[in-house]
């Protein structure tokens, strides 16, 4: 019910509600055992409850309307590192296989930006914004295109590097997102916060993309607001909305959610998602290919 109704809450529901998935389907299922056992008043309101979750849910499963792509092709892709003990070779390997042109990475520590150079990151993407720091509060955006330094973001407890990307084609702003996250001891306060200090789509400005670490689902409403704001997430729109990101080796404790996303300029339209396996940290890495509208 808070999740359809629209309410985050404290902590703890913020967590629940990540669950959003895996409630829906055990809700139909105790709801079945509810009617079997003639407790006719739970059995049916679990049951229409679990079936408008489905609904919601389920759609992040299959592809939406694409619009035409005409304009620059662009793969982005980004990666929590963890504090720097992400596998660079293999982030590296990625970005050389998969042809990534922009680069986003939270958690980047100094140590990291000397792996991720050693094991050839530079030769590929030269340009970049790195604003990286010890532990978990450093991010960072490469690029294969000249880079402006651009301060997109509201005060945030992380840093969360923004960019001006110098494409073929008209330019494009990216921002390595990474909000404090929810379930932390402070509260969510400043996860709200902060996600409601990324930028909505300029119309009237070069087109956004956020990428990174998100802290959230897409059955949380600040996420949902924010995809509101005229961006669409990348995953949802090809039907690979219900991959999850994080934890990366598939514990039966906590389930696996979705909480690393690429959120588009509306105006783009999305061609693949693939969310990807990097050794060292416990979030999967997601590579997207899109058109920058001329």
């Amino acid at each position: 019910m808070f999740r359809l109704i629209g309410i985050d809450g404290t902590r703890h529901m913020l967590a629940t509600v990540a669950l959003t998935p895996y409630i829906a389907v055990a809700g139909l299922l105790w709801g079945a055992i509810a009617l079997f056992a003639r407790r006719w008043v739970v059995g049916l309101v679990v049951m229409l409850v679990s079936i408008v979750l489905v609904a919601n849910v389920a759609a992040r499963a299959f592809p939406d309307s694409r619009p035409n792509g005409v304009g620059t092709a662009v793969r982005v892709m980004t990666s929590n590192t963890l504090g720097g003990l992400a596998d660079a070779q293999v982030i590296v390997d990625i970005v050389r296989e998969r042809n990534i042109d922009v680069l986003a990475l939270q958690e980047l520590t100094p140590e990291m930006v000397g792996d991720l150079d050693r094991a050839g990151l530079r030769a590929l993407l030269p340009n970049r914004v790195f604003l990286a720091a010890p532990g978990g509060e450093g991010s960072g955006i490469a690029s294969r295109y000249p880079v402006v330094r651009r301060d997109l973001t509201g005060p945030s407890t992380l840093r969360q590097a923004g960019a001006l990307v110098d494409l073929p084609g008209p330019d494009m702003e990216v921002v390595s997102v990474h909000p404090l996250p929810p379930v932390e001891v402070v509260g969510p306060e400043p996860w709200q916060r902060e996600l409601a200090g990324l930028p909505p789509r300029d119309l009237g400005g070069p087109v956004r993309v956020l990428a990174g670490d998100f802290n959230a689902t897409l059955d949380h409403v600040a996420l949902r607001r924010l995809v509101n704001a005229g961006y669409v997430d990348a995953a949802d729109q090809v039907g690979a909305g219900l991959i999850p990101t994080w934890p990366s080796d598939f514990p039966l404790w906590p389930p696996p959610v979705t909480l690393d996303h690429v959120l588009v300029d509306a105006r783009c339209a999305v061609d693949t998602v693939d969310v990807i396996t990097v050794p060292g940290t416990d979030h999967r890495a997601v590579v997207t290919q899109f058109v920058v509208p001329k």
